[in-house]
């Protein structure tokens, strides 16, 4: 097998997770994932401020790990070196140890946007007119494992797919090839299950009361075998646990459709089986391959102008009366229709208040000290918890689809170029989905079979959370929802219930919307995609919950018809 570690799911997540992974027990490969979407325009600023255009923080773990992986063999596949992987890897090599440092570049498109033509954005269908700040194609995994077949101790990418890290390794290791898509596919299931760090391991999980010791949650691998089938674990004695729901959880995690879209194949993740093989171990196999599609996807970043939010605090009687009194002074002072966008959200007793506008001035001092200036003469109550501040820059994700005959990757080890071919194969012919899953049959004191929850014989409304999970997050202005159950009775019930129509009558902030479901049978779940619920992107979302993190759980409160 091959066994890939992964000590990051986020730029800021546990500096001490490399050093863990490395000694908590045999490791072949550490890996991890630096860059969201937004960190590239985080990145993009750092240059302008003339800091690095790469995650630092990879390079500091790597001080601590990168002898002993030399030692032991250990490669290091990291796509941390975001806007700038030719920096990375001189820092790196300014560590002073005897490591052979790969790069893999060309996913920057800006050198070549004039060759791209109208940037139309895959969501909305609108053309691109601002000039963007970042453009940067999502790089597959044969470039990574052309540079470990050419003796790369370290692998540094830019902007490559998160699964890529994982697909890359396997590819080198087991010689796979383009029409390898059956194997190609479980590796990128594979790599979506660890590329969230402990999210994998019981962290944000629905059930989080099934998770042991979860303030020491350990970093997930996968032991990815020759035929693309892979088992999910852990280091003994780390806290947290792999389990079908854990496992379940995060495959639901920013997803879709059923087929999985990436630049060296299109998973059908409607044909994943997932068994509990032994305590915290997750057997994932059966999982289906098809060719990619013709194009490659590119995440673009423009500058949309300036934001500035003030919050208050309502309390007492009549809440909602009293929110909107606030809003009338304010908008008294500086006229709302002034603004290109305002956005007023009420959670709870938090009034949050934002403003977005090309003009700086308009958007700064000039709105937040208007909403100063109400203090005495708004509702019963009245506090701020934002002191009056100027607006700051925001920036709108565009993604985009380019050819990939425009892409040119370029593989280097210690200076010297790599040659690779990765030729994405042709119409390849469909997958069937799986069949509905089996419960789990198999206990022991590792594991125990859910037990269904008992339910009265006429319709009660109670909480969809007591037998439904719940992951929810972002992707670009959209937001996907994955709910799931633990058993075949419960899933023909959800199935039936949660529809796309009915997602707007349980989550109020949804009506309007465009959504999308999308049954997966074999994991007892359904999928929704929220199309604009995050507005133009993290980045631009005036939202408290910028990233609809907690849109699941959201859900999960909501009292159903429970049969």
């Amino acid at each position: 097998m091959l066994r890939v570690a992964n000590c990051s799911g986020f730029y800021g997540d546990r500096l001490s997770a490399a050093r863990e992974q490395v000694e908590g027990g045999p490791i072949d490969v550490l890996t991890g994932d630096w860059l969201a979407e937004l960190t590239m325009l985080i990145l993009a600023g750092n240059r302008l401020k003339g800091r690095p255009g790469y995650a630092a923080t990879f390079v500091k773990q790597l001080s601590e790990v990168l002898a002993t992986c030399l030692d032991r063999g250990i490669k290091i596949v990291s796509n941390a070196g975001g806007l700038d992987p030719a920096a990375c890897a001189r820092a790196i090599r300014e560590l002073g140890l005897p490591a052979k440092v790969a790069t893999v570049t060309g996913d920057d498109l800006m050198p070549r946007l004039p060759e791209l033509g109208p940037l139309v954005n895959l969501d909305t269908g609108e053309t691109l007119t601002a000039e963007p700040v970042t453009a940067n194609a999502y790089l597959g995994g044969f470039p990574i494992a052309a540079a470990l077949s050419a003796g790369a101790d370290v692998v540094v990418t830019g902007r490559v797919t998160d699964a890529a890290l994982v697909t890359g390794p396997a590819i080198w290791r087991y010689g796979w090839r383009p029409g390898d898509l059956d194997r190609l596919a479980g590796s990128v299931v594979a790599g979506h299950i660890i590329e969230c760090g402990c999210q994998a391991t019981g962290g944000n999980y629905a059930f989080f009361d099934e998770i042991p010791d979860l303030a020491h949650c350990g970093f997930p691998i996968a032991e990815i075998h020759d035929d693309g089938s892979c088992v999910i674990t852990k280091h003994p004695g780390t806290g947290g646990a792999v389990t079908v729901g854990t496992v379940t959880a995060q495959l639901l995690y920013e997803i879709g459709g059923p087929g999985y879209l990436g630049p060296d194949v299109t998973a059908r993740f409607d044909t994943i089986r997932l068994m509990q093989d032994g305590p915290d171990r997750v057997s994932v196999s059966g999982v289906r391959g098809e060719a990619p599609p013709p194009t490659l996807k590119a995440a673009v970043n423009v500058l949309g102008g300036y934001r500035n939010t003030m919050t208050l605090l309502v309390t007492g009687l009549d809440v909602a009366e009293k929110a909107r009194l606030a809003e009338e002074a304010v908008w008294a002072r500086v006229p709302k229709e002034s603004f290109e966008r305002t956005y007023t959200e009420l959670t709870g007793n938090l009034l949050r208040i934002t403003v977005m506008d090309p003009d700086r001035r308009k958007a700064g001092r000039l709105f937040s000290s208007a909403v100063v200036e109400t203090g005495l003469a708004s509702y019963p109550g009245f506090y701020g918890l934002t002191p009056p501040g100027d607006a700051s820059p925001y920036g709108v994700y565009w993604p985009v689809a380019v050819p990939r005959e425009l892409v040119h990757v370029e593989v280097t080890l210690d200076g010297a170029e790599v040659p690779f071919g990765d030729d994405a194969p042709g119409n390849a012919p469909g997958v069937p989905p799986a069949p509905l899953a089996e419960p789990l049959s198999e206990a022991g004191p590792w594991f125990s079979a859910p037990v269904p929850i008992p339910l009265p014989l006429e319709e009660e409304l109670r909480p969809l959370g007591l037998i439904a999970g719940a992951r929810s997050g972002d992707k670009g202005g959209n937001a996907n929802l994955g709910v799931w159950v633990r058993t075949p009775d419960h899933y023909a019930w959800l199935e039936g219930y949660l529809t796309a129509d009915r997602l707007p009558e349980l989550l109020p902030e949804v009506a309007g919307l465009r959504v999308e479901r999308f049954a997966f049978p074999n994991l007892l779940a359904v999928n929704f995609v929220v199309h604009g619920l995050l507005g133009r992107g993290v980045a631009a979302s005036p939202l408290m919950d910028a990233q609809a993190k907690a849109l699941g759980e959201r859900l999960r409160a909501i009292p159903v018809p429970l049969p």
